[in-house]
C-alpha cells in the first residue's frame, strides 16, 4: 500500500470573497504570477472565506 502526502503549499496572496469582483482579483494576481513563472492558482478557502492564491512549490 502506498500513502500519498499532500503536496507542500504555499500562499502567495489573500483576496476577501466578499469583494465586489469576486475572484476576480485573485484570478488576475495568479495569472501575473503565471506570467512570471510561478505556477499559482486560486483555491477558495471555506473557513476563512477567503479566495487563495497558492502554489505547490517553494516562495522564492
Amino acid at each position: 500500500m502506498t500513502t500519498a502526502f499532500p503536496a507542500q503549499r504555499t500562499v502567495l496572496e489573500r483576496f476577501p470573497a466578499g469583494h465586489p469582483r469576486g475572484s476576480w482579483p485573485a484570478d488576475e494576481y495568479a495569472a501575473a504570477q503565471r506570467a512570471q513563472g510561478t505556477d499559482a492558482r486560486v483555491v477558495m478557502d471555506l473557513s476563512s472565506d477567503e479566495f487563495l492564491v497558492v502554489t505547490d512549490s517553494a516562495a522564492q
